[in-house]
């Protein structure tokens, strides 16, 4: 018999959520169930896949772990969070409930801004901690592999504060993180609401001092992107900045990433489709040519109903007519202390299935491979395929509906990450 550090046999389902490439159209709602299945890993991949009746007696496991009743599916990828700040937003979480609007806040002063100067304010150490602590909670609840955005710097020396802190963090926290620089974020106060002066700021300062140290970071070294995104919106950066800081980033090296449409339609999906951007993420506002113009293009579709949850929004972005026109969709917390104070990616896809109509399939493909594509990462993990990380939850109910289902609680029983039983 083949050894093996690890045997889960006897799942009532093994969900594979297996693909090529991103789902899209019809087949978001195929998850590819093995009824109880079983899956070996070795060295930390995933060596088989398939129903317990062919694989036992195959394998010599150091450690066999029975899954009968339970169902075993791929960790979540959560592909858009600024995971890594100081300080939080609580006093505007009620000013929000008494009617002020998140834009009167970013106008006012709060908002990022403030973020901002929390952030500055905190050392290395003491944000590694912090965020160090989110990243537990949100392994915890299934998420493996993470994005995390800088953006709360917004000068040289604090982006790059931010940015050796995500390092630290892959290198230390059991989570695989994926880095975006995102200097464009908001206008910082020093700037006094400038965003040209901000912008060219960005462009001519703080992008090759990013693009520099991604060179040189254990991302680079490991053949893991780092990406580039902005916020296109009212009181941050209009659409010709916008390009500019994209356009420079893609000279420096970096995929293009963009937050369009959250609160105003400035034209920002068209620009990114151009601009071949792995995703567009918020989507809120975004009208009907452009969700026809994303059926038709490479470009993940980001909706993240957690901020509209956490706003008190009644509408969502509508990522049905998305999926029906063909368009890939993924799922993400947005995790920040401001519009969406949220680790929990089965709480975004329970939100995803009650308020934008994905089914329990369509959600957990949208937190699983297609996440992970949106973030350069769709070949290692997001599904249970041979030959990819072994990144595996063990789910406590045998039927991988009860994710969104179940709303409110964790439906996970064991994380697997890279092979590894995680004592969480």
């Amino acid at each position: 018999m083949e050894p093996v550090e690890l045997y889960l046999h006897h799942a009532e389902q093994v969900v594979t959520c297996a693909s090529r490439g991103p789902k899209r159209g019809p087949g978001m709602a195929e998850v590819g169930v093995i009824e109880r299945g079983a899956v070996a890993v070795r060295d930390g991949r995933i060596v088989a896949v398939g129903p317990t009746t062919q694989l036992d007696g195959t394998f010599a496991a150091e450690r066999a772990i029975d899954c009968s009743g339970r169902t075993v599916c791929p960790g979540f990828v959560d592909a858009h969070t600024h995971a890594v700040f100081g300080g939080d937003r609580a006093a505007e979480f009620e000013l929000r409930i008494q009617g002020a609007s998140y834009l009167e806040i970013m106008a006012a002063g709060g908002g990022i801004v403030s973020t901002v100067r929390h952030t500055r304010a905190a050392s290395e150490d003491e944000l590694v901690r912090s965020a160090s602590c989110r990243l537990d909670e949100m392994l915890a609840l299934g998420t493996t592999t993470v994005e995390i955005k800088t953006g709360y710097g917004l000068s040289v020396e604090d982006e790059l504060k931010m940015l050796q802190v995500i390092e630290r963090l892959d290198r230390d926290h059991p989570c695989d993180i994926v880095p975006t620089f995102l200097g464009a974020h908001a206008v910082p106060i020093e700037f006094d609401g400038n965003a040209e002066a901000y912008t060219r700021c960005v462009i001519d300062e703080i992008l090759p001092e990013a693009a520099a140290w991604y060179a040189s970071s254990r991302f680079a070294a490991q053949g893991v992107p780092m990406y580039i995104d902005v916020f296109c919106e009212d009181h941050a950066f209009d659409l010709g900045q916008s390009r500019r800081v994209l356009e420079a980033g893609i000279e420096a090296g970096l995929k293009a990433k963009m937050h369009v449409d959250q609160f105003n339609n400035l034209g920002g999906v068209p620009m990114a489709l151009e601009l071949g951007a792995a995703s567009v993420d918020h989507l809120d506002v975004t009208g009907r040519a452009e969700i026809e113009m994303l059926g038709g293009s490479g470009t993940i579709a980001v909706p993240l109903p957690a901020v509209n949850f956490n706003l008190g929004m009644t509408e969502y972005a509508d990522a049905r007519a998305m999926m029906d026109t063909g368009a890939a969709v993924a799922l993400a917390t947005d995790l920040n202390p401001g519009s969406a104070p949220c680790p929990s990616m089965p709480a975004v896809m329970a939100i995803a299935c009650r308020y934008q109509r994905l089914t329990p399939a369509e959600a957990l493909n949208a937190s699983t491979i297609n996440a992970a594509h949106a973030i350069g990462a769709g070949d290692e993990t997001g599904s249970i395929e041979v030959g990819k990380r072994a990144d595996i939850l063990v789910l406590k109910a045998g039927d991988f509906r009860h994710i969104p289902y179940f709303f409110g609680g964790n439906p996970v029983q064991t994380v697997i990450k890279r092979g590894r039983v995680m004592s969480l």
